[in-house]
């Protein structure tokens, strides 16, 4: 199959003779042959494809040639949508394959009608517009296929509504639910366990083959092969999923649910009220406790306080008191037991996560407005995970355009628990040496000067005025961000789109649309921003980006790397920092026809020793400090 998949995409092949704007490419027939050889043998493979690989078709062509059960996973909603609706059709159609393909999300991304109904009979809406985008899903309930809420798209992604109206693994009826026969969540689930290629998201492969909160249990296995787009988030990605983890929101909305449950169990509420009401003022009266802490840290911090004990205390009796008050009606109503055993769930997670002599995960909490959430996050991601793909006896295929550090994957891999796994780094077709530039301004101070964003932005005026805007400016923080933003206002003719002035999608259509505009983002914006074409020139990352100290499950990881007398930050901090770094700079030069100039403002890449494996990791760019220098490139 190897020789068979390269020829498919070579210039003889049907690909290039079908596909409008197709180019051969010898790297992505060199990806292609490798996934088509890891698919048969079933072995590990780490492929990174630099941006214009094409890596999308190097693994679709060999996974639909297999014949073989193939699951692919993708890094975001989005990627997987496009993968599913239009890079799949377009190479089955080429190749003229009879394979059924499946799209399957987590749970909450699918209408739940039951809930739907619930919601319509209760009638409590903050506002005109939620009633009547209540109207708009319930005209769309009856319209749609697949219930995937993405079809919706009038609808925002962050409406109050939907929580409303699609189903959690803990308030679902399942077989007893009403409208089961119509349930868009288990129609998904029958198409995904017969498909041949089933589309997947990390989120949703880890809580499946974790077997954790979606339920969905036993559709993935039985592949021959799983392939991981964007896998440089599988580390991170997987650390939640292996976490165990209670939220102020889960809490409130088991005592929301159970007072809805006690509707259909006459003299349940009598009983119940009481004991249901405990539960909101209890999770409340932590917050309170908690406000005087740092948004984010160890447990250790909070568990010697004593008005946060005695609250995880009386929190602890309410979830207690709840569990034993609804012992007793669990025979009543199928709703009724699921909320007993969701009660007696968060009893046992809380037992667990109050318990901090566990050396094996590190426990913390993190505030939002008016929420927390408390967390059990193992330090070692290698075990349960290499444990997973021995349980598969299936390829597992990871792949990126960022998952090497100077060449090397030794990092990945061992994040990962791959011993020895098959190895593939494909560098960019696109001619850096012509289309781009990379400029590390002069005389910046070290990054930790109190006036450092203010002689950056200083540093960039003049590049911003050769380019005519044009521009991604991105920041390691959100304050450096907002300092940014103050200073140039007013001092450029620009329009700026600033990260939280609007949704992440109009900040990018509106800059889109620009032509000349000023884009400034912190982390989400890093990755999976595709501006190709003249709109977008120069792209300007304000420091190296390493991970902030203040996260805890990052300062017990660098600990035990000490322990084990290694130094954590080469080991652990200049890898990640220099995936992050190669993610940003990934944006600059997205097409054949794209030129740019990627500004790297951090002194620290010319003075510390550690610069040269950033500098090594990244696309071969020539490299200037001279701004006459970039003047000249725009000129041309």
């Amino acid at each position: 199959m190897h020789d068979r998949v390269e020829e498919l995409l070579g210039a003889d092949g049907p690909f290039a003779r079908e596909v409008p704007s197709f180019v051969p490419r010898e790297v992505q027939q060199r990806m292609a042959g490798a996934v088509a050889e890891a698919i048969e043998d079933r072995h590990a493979l780490i492929a990174e494809a630099g941006t214009g690989t094409g890596k999308t078709f190097a693994y679709l062509v060999p996974a639909m040639m297999s014949g073989k059960r193939v699951i692919i996973s993708t890094g975001t909603k989005a990627l997987q949508d496009q993968l599913f609706h239009r890079d799949l059709p377009r190479v089955r159609s080429v190749l003229g394959a009879r394979l059924s393909a499946a799209l399957l999300k987590g749970r909450a991304n699918y209408l739940c009608l039951h809930r739907l109904e619930q919601a319509r009979q209760e009638g409590r809406f903050a506002s005109r517009e939620q009633v009547a985008q209540l109207h708009a899903i319930h005209a769309w309930s009856s319209a749609t296929a697949s219930g995937d809420r993405a079809e919706l798209a009038e609808l925002p992604e962050d409406s109050p509504l939907w929580p409303r109206v699609t189903s959690t693994t803990e308030n679902c009826l399942g077989s007893d639910c009403p409208f089961f026969s119509d349930c868009f969540v288990v129609k998904a689930r029958r198409a995904a366990q017969e498909a041949d290629i089933v589309v997947v998201n990390h989120h949703l492969l880890f809580a499946d083959l974790a077997i954790k909160q979606e339920g969905f249990g036993e559709i993935l296995p039985g592949a021959h092969a799983f392939i991981l787009d964007e896998a440089h988030q599988v580390p991170e990605l997987a650390g939640q999923f292996f976490s165990i983890t209670l939220t102020a929101r889960q809490l409130t909305e088991l005592a929301t649910d159970t007072l809805a449950e006690c509707a259909s169990a006459s003299g349940a509420l009598a009983t119940l009220q009481p004991l249901i009401e405990a539960i909101t003022p209890a999770v409340r009266r932590l917050r309170l406790a908690l406000d005087r802490f740092p948004a984010k840290a160890a447990f250790v911090v909070i568990e010697r306080d004593t008005a946060v004990e005695e609250e995880l205390e009386n929190l602890r009796v309410a979830l207690d008191e709840l569990a034993s008050g609804l012992d007793a009606h669990v025979e009543r109503s199928r709703g009724l037991a699921a909320v007993h055993e969701r009660a007696m769930t968060m009893r046992a997670r809380l037992a667990h996560l109050c318990d901090s002599a566990a050396r094996d995960s590190v426990h913390w909490y993190e505030l939002s407005a008016h929420g927390f959430a408390l967390h059990a996050t193992p330090l070692d991601l290698s075990q349960p995970l290499r444990e997973l793909r021995e349980q598969s006896h299936a390829a597992w295929i990871f792949t990126s355009a960022t998952l090497s550090i100077a060449g090397r994957f030794d990092h990945f891999a061992r994040q990962l628990g791959l011993e020895d796994p098959h190895a593939l780094c494909l560098d960019s077709p696109f001619d850096y040496a012509n289309q781009a530039l990379a400029y590390l301004p002069k005389d910046l101070p070290e990054p930790g000067a109190p006036d450092y964003t203010g002689k950056m932005i200083d540093a960039v005026l003049p590049v911003l005025e050769a380019s005519g805007g044009r521009a991604f400016l991105l920041f390691t923080s959100h304050r450096a961000l907002k300092r940014a933003a103050e200073l140039l206002e007013g001092r450029v003719p620009y329009p700026l789109f600033v990260q939280g002035s609007a949704p992440r999608h109009q900040l990018l259509s509106g800059f889109r649309e620009s032509g000349n505009g000023v884009l400034l983002g912190a982390a989400s914006f890093w990755e999976g921003v595709d501006v190709a074409g003249d709109a977008l020139s120069v792209v300007v990352i304000d420091k190296l980006p390493f991970a902030a100290p203040d996260d805890p499950v990052l300062v017990a990881r660098l600990e035990v790397l000490r322990e084990s007398g290694l130094n954590p930050f080469v080991e652990w901090q200049i890898p990640n920092a220099v995936i992050a770094l190669k993610q940003g700079a990934g944006r600059l030069i997205r097409d054949v026809h794209d030129r740019g100039v990627l500004v790297l403002c951090d002194p620290r890449l010319t003075t510390k020793g550690y610069g040269k494996i950033f500098l090594a990791s990244l696309p071969p760019l020539p490299r200037s400090r001279d701004l006459a220098k970039v003047r000249q490139f725009f000129a041309d």
